[in-house]
């Protein structure tokens, strides 16, 4: 495919032939384009290839890719930047109409004012959206000297370069881009034609917008043809680069060892859920999941998760969201049981966790959307209304709390929605209003308190089946090559030509995990723990918890199974 055919007339003047005599500018004057091939660099196929983090996040994002930055600090610099360039260029193109001697004496020469920059950032970028063979049709289409001097001289056709650029630009863009291309022409022809200066900023606005989005989805594009490739070399280039940081100091682990041998004295030996059933990795994932549990407070991760810390944040969060849902529900069914008439009607606030009135309910669920699987003798009668209104309570809290600001800390969401789940629960609960003070006082004495009993009994329930999960799916998983590794743990088929890559798969355990990530639940979270987990495993397990003289062969196996 050629490029259109320029829109350039021919010319003999060189770029400062008629501009001689005038005073340079100061190149400060003029700021840089808000979008460049420098500000875009990062979307670079050897950038990709060589990024640490998007190489491991690629393995667990199914989701991951570039998009603009419009959020945070950096987004509102960004932001900043390019109302500040789009306002000079304003000012120098009315100028220029307006008092082009004062625009001569400032800018000169030079061409080092917002147009010039503006068009050689936008040659830059069309020239890595291009094929190589195409490139010269490039350089005769945007021959930015010839440009400016017959923009300088009065006689450039801006509406003939706004059709040749939205020519060229739909040669080789998605066509979910076409629209906006054609918006951008008919903004700089409008202007071009109305001398409406605003027009014309609006068009060449719009023009660098659609270039990055050309960018966008270029490196988006090569991210989802690489995936499988970059996934099964993961641990190879992991290993490599991460050796070379910590050898260089820019990265520390001294507590990775300490952290796996803490563990290894605690939980080694632990009858109630043994190790084994992780075969050699069980320290690993005792240790692993018990900090993400409530009762862990604050004690960090070894500095070997910085990669993964964003993710493990979202699995905390899930898992005290479920273990404070089970503690809302467990205070219902006690309100229930205190409020029938052949109960004592009160809710002493002493009442303790062997108090016969106070019958549990324990679910294992992250996903507030998904019923409880299981749950102690309730003092409820067994009947389809009392458990369609539990579940119907249930619900309900889950959309209650989705309302609550998310730009809290979870710990302080659940305590800000505290006096509405209460209200919440005496809707749905048969118990005297009179009630409702010392209940409230009670339930936030209970959510997010994990020195509580109750919040206790119920987490460590959910522990003990969290590590019943866990152990299925790591025995599974540490077999699995990087790709089915991913293609099962997210429920997403990656597209491979290595069906050597298959080997190991379990299609009726696929299915059922598929499910379970389809309902949420515990069942999804021990499979994004076991997910992180095994990978982390691959990755570190020799450089930083465990001497390779020391490892078996199970071990061993593990940390190679992807060689």
């Amino acid at each position: 495919m050629t490029l259109p055919q320029s829109p350039s007339v021919d010319g003999s003047l060189t770029a400062g032939s008629a501009r001689e005599g005038v005073e340079s500018p100061d190149p400060s004057d003029s700021p840089e384009p808000p979008i460049t091939i420098s500000s875009m660099k990062e979307l670079s196929f050897s950038q990709i290839i060589n990024n640490l983090k998007l190489r491991h996040d690629i393995n667990f994002d199914l989701e991951l890719h570039f998009r603009p930055n419009v959020e945070g600090d950096e987004g509102r610099s960004k932001h900043d930047r390019a109302s500040h360039f789009w306002t000079a260029l304003r000012e120098q193109l009315i100028e220029f109409i307006v008092d082009r001697p004062s625009f001569d004496k400032k800018y000169g020469t030079q061409d080092d004012w917002c147009l010039p920059k503006l068009l050689k950032a936008v040659k830059d970028i069309i020239q890595t959206l291009v094929p190589q063979r195409d490139r010269r049709f490039l350089d005769e289409g945007l021959n930015i000297d010839l440009l400016m001097q017959q923009f300088y001289r009065g006689i450039a056709d801006l509406e003939k370069l706004a059709l040749w650029l939205s020519r060229v630009l739909k040669s080789y863009c998605a066509p979910i881009r076409d629209k906006w291309v054609d918006f951008m022409y008919n903004q700089l022809s409008s202007g071009n034609r109305n001398n409406d200066v605003n027009e014309l900023v609006n068009g060449m606005r719009s023009l660098l917008s659609v270039l990055e989005a050309m960018k966008l989805d270029v490196a988006n594009h090569q991210i989802r043809c690489l995936r499988p490739a970059l996934i099964e070399e993961t641990i190879a280039f992991e290993q490599k680069h991460l050796m070379k940081m910590l050898s260089n100091r820019k990265i520390v682990i001294d507590d990775a060892k300490p952290w796996y041998r803490d563990a290894a004295r605690t939980y080694s030996g632990n009858g109630a859920t043994s190790s084994s059933n992780f075969g050699d990795m069980g320290i690993f994932f005792e240790g692993l999941s018990r900090s993400m549990l409530p009762s862990a407070g604050d004690r960090p991760l070894p500095g070997t998760f910085f990669f993964d810390e964003e993710r493990l944040d979202g699995v905390r969060s899930d898992i005290l969201d479920a273990i404070n849902l089970d503690v809302c529900m467990r205070m219902y069914e006690d309100l229930e049981g205190v409020a029938k008439p052949s109960k004592t009607p009160t809710f002493s606030e002493d009442a303790s966790e062997d108090d016969p009135l106070m019958p549990s309910m324990i679910s294992h669920e992250f996903n507030f959307n998904t019923p409880p699987s299981h749950s102690r003798p309730s003092s409820l009668p067994d009947t389809n209304e009392a458990k369609t209104k539990a579940g119907n309570l249930r619900e309900s809290l889950v959309a209650l709390f989705q309302q609550a600001p998310h730009d809290h800390h979870y710990l302080d969401r659940w305590r800000a929605m505290a006096s509405s789940m209460v209200l919440q629960i005496f809707r749905f609960a048969n118990a005297p209003w009179e009630m409702l003070p010392q209940f409230e006082k009670r339930l936030t004495q209970n959510v997010c308190k994990i020195k509580s009993p109750m919040f206790q009994e119920i987490e460590e329930a959910y522990r003990i089946q969290l590590l019943a999960e866990l152990s299925t799916r790591v025995r599974y998983f540490k077999s699995l090559s990087g790709v089915c590794l991913f293609s099962v743990a997210t429920g997403n088929r990656v597209p491979s030509n290595n069906r050597g890559l298959d080997t190991g798969r379990d299609r009726d355990l696929d299915e059922a995990i598929r499910v379970d990530q389809q309902e949420g639940g515990i069942e999804d979270i021990a499979t994004r723990i076991a997910h992180v987990g095994v990978v982390h495993w691959r990755v570190w397990a020799r450089m930083a918890y465990v001497d390779e003289g020391d490892m078996s062969m199970d071990q061993l196996n593990v940390t190679i199974c992807e060689g």
